[in-house]
């Protein structure tokens, strides 16, 4: 019980820090501004991680892989922890085995940032019923709308309403199932 406790309050720290820098990867790759209460938030949850590894790991094609990287870092690490903590037995070969915390890892960390776009397009479209001059609307619609683009070209809007969220998130779904079942694949390298 005290091992299924603290994998619970692991996984929300290390959850936490990932998803603020998926938030601050995907703020960057977009271009949204920072100067804004959730802007703020996650320059202020991350900026003691990304801004000493930014000396060292340079930005690719507009990407901020000091945001990204720690982010694979981290989520690979909780795969380890809780593998351990669990007592599966870990696969002897070294090789398979850091191919399979690196999947993993790696698979964890697109989990979340579907998680991420998932809750940013509710958000969007929650705020453009409710309150759409709310000071963080343009926030979400900005991070939403490269997601949406593809679903509106194709979906146009019935009666003024428009249904590409519902598509995405439909979308985002599948890919979920999809990315349980490579789990599975990953994981069969690691236990032996």
């Amino acid at each position: 019980m005290l091992g299924n406790v603290l994998l619970l309050v692991l996984d929300t720290a290390f959850g936490f820090i990932t998803l603020m820098l998926l938030a601050r990867f995907f703020m960057q790759w977009q271009r949204v501004s920072f100067r804004n209460q959730v802007g703020a938030f996650v320059v202020a949850t991350t900026d003691w991680l990304v801004r000493p590894l930014r000396r060292v790991i340079p930005g690719v094609l507009g990407l901020d892989l000091a945001s990204l990287l720690p982010a694979w870092v981290l989520q690979t690490l909780f795969v380890f922890i809780e593998l351990s903590l669990r007592g599966a037995a870990l696969n002897g070969n070294p090789g398979a085995l850091i191919l399979g915390l690196w999947g993993l890892g790696l698979l964890e960390v697109a989990r979340m940032a579907i998680y991420l776009v998932f809750g940013v397009v509710l958000m969007s479209a929650i705020l453009s019923w409710v309150s759409p001059h709310a000071p963080a609307a343009p926030v979400f619609h900005n991070l939403s709308a490269p997601f949406l683009r593809p679903f509106r070209r194709i979906l146009p809007p019935i009666a003024n309403v428009d249904l590409s969220p519902l598509v995405l998130l439909l979308v985002l779904q599948i890919v979920l199932m999809l990315l349980g079942g490579l789990r599975g694949n990953f994981a069969s390298l690691l236990v032996g």
